[in-house]
């Protein structure tokens, strides 16, 4: 079975990704970001994309939607695990409506990871007890405008900037703003990015 293992963190990359070839036997091609595993995807057909939620060059299950919605190559049938330290709500039903087909915690242990992944393999879902009570917790109330809006103002853009990032007027970035902190009930637009990227929703 051939893997592509999707982590930032080198050493962690590396030592999990040598598990898998000795004790699972796996083929594993390790991607150090999320361009470069896009790159991978584009070039390799996998059985099984293993990858962390946050990391750099494509991240907030960027890489899970790519992987379901981009039907330029003949990756849609590949298996999807999310490797995670991050046990919030909004994360764990994002990564369910993009259809993930494993959930578990980095600190998972190895034969625990083996076995989910034959699982998966065998066409099961595996989410890990704890993230699945989650995704019974706080729905997420803003459309994807007001979330992405919120995303770049996080990053520190201005509404002009927004405006143009998301080809929208400026007029219309503003009310998206509004009304996401109306929603959230937060002072302003920078504590209503605070609050949805706590709660898992950016």
């Amino acid at each position: 079975m051939k893997i592509l293992f999707a982590e930032d963190q080198a050493i962690l990359r590396s030592t999990l990704a040598s598990l898998l070839r000795l004790l699972g036997q796996h083929e594993v091609v390790e991607a150090e970001d999320g361009l470069q595993a896009r790159q991978f995807l584009r070039q390799q057909v996998f059985d099984l994309v293993l990858t962390d939620i946050e990391m750099p060059g494509c991240s907030r299950l960027e890489l899970l939607e790519f992987v379901k919605n981009d039907s330029t190559w003949q990756q849609q049938r590949c298996k999807l695990m999310i490797l995670t330290t991050f046990s919030r709500a909004g994360y764990v039903k994002r990564a369910l409506q993009a259809g993930v087909d494993g959930f578990l915690l980095k600190d998972t242990p190895a034969t625990e990871l083996l076995a989910a992944i034959d699982k998966i393999m065998a066409g099961g879902k595996v989410i890990a007890p704890e993230l699945a009570m989650l995704a019974l917790g706080q729905d997420n109330p803003l459309h994807d405008k007001e979330r992405r809006a919120l995303s770049l103002t996080a990053e520190g853009k201005s509404t002009a900037e927004i405006a143009t990032m998301l080809y929208l007027a400026e007029g219309t970035v503003r009310n998206y703003l509004s009304d996401a902190i109306t929603k959230l009930h937060a002072a302003n637009r920078i504590d209503a990015a605070r609050i949805a990227r706590q709660r898992g929703w950016l």
